[in-house]
């Protein structure tokens, strides 16, 4: 199972946390997994090409990518930043709500 934790500070996201597998499918015909990861590689590249923010990016084995977003950002890039996460977390609940078996997602408040 895919396990995505979004952190937030005063309301806002600070930091994702995406592992695991989906199993859905076999490797290469996964969409839970493909699903999943075009949604959050989109957002963090979003992210680096859209605003003068670069988070904090670290990846691994068994599908771990944790995203932290750095503190003291202008007005404007942090709206446009929290833009696109809170973007990622609808999409991430869409994929959840039609493949709960397969990805959960959790909020930290």
């Amino acid at each position: 199972m895919i396990i995505v934790k979004f952190d937030y500070t005063d309301g806002k996201i600070s930091s994702f946390t995406m592992s695991g597998h989906a199993n859905f499918a076999k490797r290469g015909s996964d969409i839970v997994c493909a699903g999943a990861s075009a949604v959050s590689f989109g957002v963090v590249n979003s992210i680096i090409s859209l605003t003068d923010v670069k988070p904090i990016i670290d990846s691994g084995d068994s599908g771990y990518l944790h995203v932290k977003i750095p503190t003291g950002l202008s007005a404007e890039s942090d709206e446009k930043v929290q833009l696109l996460l809170e973007g990622m977390r609808i999409s991430l609940e869409t994929i959840e709500r039609d493949y709960g078996k397969y990805i959960k997602i959790n909020l930290n408040k």
